[in-house]
């Protein structure tokens, strides 16, 4: 089962990832000053995840592939990790839409 895993960043900040239930990450957020804000970021994203116009589909300069979930005032709330190709890319969105909303959260 998919789960997101809490941890604290060597500058103090709190982030969160989302990984699959293979154990790869297939989100990241930003770095929240506090546990709360973190746990209110897993909450936008479970909220979010569904709903694909709110998956930023992006390309790197090197013909790479990812994307940013988005809550609905356009804020970034979760990054995807870099991908070799565009099928590649859908398939981490496909998987971040079915396992969020009901993804376990724990700490690291």
């Amino acid at each position: 089962m998919a789960k997101f895993v809490i941890h604290t960043r060597k500058n103090g900040e709190f982030q969160f990832n989302l990984q699959a239930s293979n154990g790869k990450i297939i989100l990241t957020s930003e770095g929240y000053s506090t546990r709360t804000a973190c746990q209110n970021g897993i909450d936008s994203v479970k909220k979010s995840a569904a709903h694909d116009e709110l998956y930023e589909r992006k390309s790197t300069a090197n013909e790479k592939f990812h994307f940013n979930l988005k809550s609905k005032n356009g804020q970034v709330i979760g990054t995807g990790q870099t991908y070799e190709s565009k099928a590649g890319m859908e398939n981490g969105i496909q998987s971040v839409k079915v396992n969020a909303a009901d993804a376990a959260v724990e700490d690291a």
